[in-house]
């Protein structure tokens, strides 16, 4: 279970913080989907400073007892909205990225939502699941992480039945 955990927006003083998060290989692995080049801080700004000036990107730092923990989103990809996060690997098994990602389903209402995640992702795979996601579909992809195509499951968070208590 998680401390004190809250989400912000992003601010300058995060950014560090994230970029520091990226340079862990195992982490970079576990996510694949990255930068091909996880060190080149202008590739890494200029990424943040495009999502960051795009309204309908929904960018929320992860904060446990007041440290950057990480960062979780949920932006636009074509007619759908996915969601992503990252959290520092030094916090990893702790619920942060299942507590993180549900508070920001709060904040995002709208369904449905979906996500992706490489298909040997076992963690990944366990925190959507957890917060309600079900596997969709399939796909794959080259990812510059691992520098290989990489399969993954494609995931939903379905909208609720208006008899459920849906809009």
């Amino acid at each position: 279970m998680t401390d004190e955990l809250s989400l912000r927006p992003v601010c300058d003083d995060d950014l560090p913080h994230f970029f520091a998060h990226e340079q862990d290989p195992e982490a970079a692995w576990m996510a694949a989907f990255g930068p091909a080049d996880p060190t080149d801080r202008a590739v890494f700004d200029a990424h943040w400073a495009r999502i960051r000036a795009d309204p309908r990107v929904v960018n929320r730092t992860v904060v446990v007892d007041r440290a950057v923990v990480g960062h979780v989103a949920a932006f636009p990809v074509g007619e759908h909205t996915e969601v992503s996060y990252w959290i520092d690997p030094r916090r990893w098994g702790r619920g942060h990225a299942t507590a993180a990602l549900s508070a920001l389903l709060r904040e995002v209402p709208h369904r449905p939502v979906r996500a992706r995640a490489a298909k040997d992702n076992r963690a990944s795979l366990a925190v959507l699941r957890k917060c309600g996601f079900v596997v969709v579909g399939e796909d794959s992809g080259f990812a510059d992480g691992r520098g290989v195509e990489v399969e993954e499951w494609l995931l939903e968070l379905p909208a609720v039945p208006a008899d459920q208590g849906g809009h």
